[in-house]
């Protein structure tokens, strides 16, 4: 069985003019789709591309090049360029950071305050006080690590220098109890274990100049132990 199905043709006379088949009407041609949601997403490109314009334009003026730390700077040590370096931040005027032509003013100042590695440097962060002040004297004592403290210690820590029972000819400020000079430290060095009890470690402390003797004499047989007193300032 041939089912034979019958298409509706459009004529067309010698003169191109289509011709309406009786009882027919000429096929509408397809509606384009206004594609709104395409129309709304460029919109919202533009937008955004000129607010971003406009934010990189402020960020670029007020940007300021400003100095921090390229490494950690320890409290009471003193600034040495390759420490430094200078970084773009925002301006802002509560933060008193330090130009960048400032840097070399700063090479050879203290620290005044620890500063950790990638931290901008403030007008705080430094001094120019000069280590010992007048009335005070700089001694170096060897400690082994058994007398140590277990914390790292670091400049501008207080602590007491205390003489061992088994020093001879160092008195004691009361009887039975040990001698002991209060000091600030300045630096620590670490040496080579050359004696395969540990290496020890030479500190560098202000005292006040009274005390220097009687410390020096304490440390000649390095036979002292530190107490780290209280970091609160």
């Amino acid at each position: 069985m041939t089912v034979t199905a019958e298409r509706a043709a459009v004529a067309v006379n010698g003169a191109g003019t289509p011709v309406v088949p009786e009882g027919g009407l000429l096929p509408s041609p397809p509606r384009a789709r206004r594609r709104w949601g395409l129309f709304a997403a460029m919109a919202a490109l533009v937008c955004l591309g000129a607010l971003g314009n406009v934010w990189l334009h402020q960020a670029t003026t007020n940007a300021k090049q400003v100095v921090a730390a390229r490494t950690m700077i320890e409290r009471g040590s003193v600034i040495v360029r390759d420490q430094l370096v200078t970084v773009q931040v925002g301006s802002d005027p509560a933060l008193r950071s330090v130009p960048a032509s400032a840097l070399a003013d700063l090479v050879g100042r203290r620290a005044a305050v620890d500063v950790a590695a990638g931290s901008l440097l403030t007008t705080d962060s430094t001094t120019d006080k000069q280590i010992p002040g007048s009335g005070h004297s700089l001694v170096g004592v060897g400690v082994m690590p058994a007398m140590m403290p277990g914390t790292k210690l670091m400049a501008g820590d207080r602590v007491r220098i205390v003489a061992t029972p088994s020093q001879v000819g160092v008195p004691a400020a009361t009887p039975g109890a040990p001698t002991s000079v209060a000091a600030v430290v300045v630096s620590t060095f670490t040496g080579a274990d050359t004696t395969g009890q540990g290496a020890q470690t030479i500190i560098t402390v202000d005292v006040p100049s009274g005390d220097a003797a009687q410390l020096a004499a304490m440390a000649v047989s390095g036979k002292v132990a530190v107490v780290l007193d209280s970091r609160d300032r």
